[in-house]
């Protein structure tokens, strides 16, 4: 028996996502009409006057669940021209999925390579290459709230480096970026004018090729941390820095 968990939050104008699309629905009978006039017919040709319905959708391909390739974060990664989302592996998509329980940190707190191998440690699971690492911080609890945006811990360079350096490709996380909040770190570089604090996970992917999947949501309902394959295509944007994904955990 297989079971299919969604974890996909749903592509909406929602005050939680900044770069929210703005869809506009279609009625059967509009489209009618529309079909109509374009093949010579009458709306009431169709069985009903009732058409085909359709949906028009403006918006930014970092909106909702979505997979950021390495070209959103800079035009060349290790000297080569950096992965636009149409031409990531897909072998990156898909894969073993482990969650690290990473809901005890503060938000806007760093996670730190001690902080994965404790979590790994708990669960008793090593990594390996191709997993799919996804953490957990409780953000999606927030969506609907101005404190999606920065209520959750994110990913330092030196974590990411280590999560990388086990063979990892894709990073995932239940909150707007893998990085800390933008306004946390934006605070801190005013602070120290440190331009290293400034989203240093995904700049990683100038130097170090790998894919981000954020905005999951449903991790709680998943039965366990492990055990599971993820799959998370993204919408194949031709030279697009980034594509909407529907997520998915998968227990046979």
């Amino acid at each position: 028996m297989v079971q299919i968990i969604d974890l996909s939050i749903d592509h909406d104008e929602n005050i939680s996502d900044s770069r929210s699309p703005l869809i506009v629905h279609w009625s059967h009978e509009h489209i009618a009409a529309d079909m109509a006039r374009s093949v010579g017919i009458q709306a009431h040709d169709f069985p009903g006057g009732v058409g085909l319905s359709s949906d028009t959708v403006w918006g930014d391909s970092h909106s909702g669940t979505h997979i950021c390739a390495p070209y959103s974060n800079g035009p060349k990664c290790e000297d080569s021209p950096a992965k636009t989302v149409d031409k990531v592996p897909l072998e990156w998509c898909c894969g073993p999925g482990v969650i690290l329980d990473m809901r005890h940190k503060m938000p806007g707190s760093e996670i730190s390579v001690q902080d994965l191998q404790v979590a790994l440690d708990r669960l008793g699971y090593s990594l390996k290459p191709g997993d799919i690492v996804i953490l957990q911080t409780g953000c999606d609890k927030y969506w609907g709230t101005e404190e999606y945006k920065f209520s959750h811990s994110g990913l330092g360079r030196k974590a990411t480096i280590w999560l990388l350096d086990q063979g990892i490709r894709c990073i995932g996380i239940d909150a707007w970026s893998v990085d800390r909040p933008q306004k946390t770190m934006v605070q801190d570089f005013m602070k120290t004018m440190d331009t290293s604090v400034l989203w240093p996970s995904h700049l990683l992917t100038r130097e170090r090729e790998y894919i981000q999947l954020e905005m999951l949501t449903n991790l709680d309902k998943l039965s366990k941390n492990s055990g599971f394959k993820v799959m998370a295509f993204p919408v194949k944007f031709e030279n697009g820095s980034s594509g909407w994904t529907r997520a998915v955990a998968i227990f046979e």
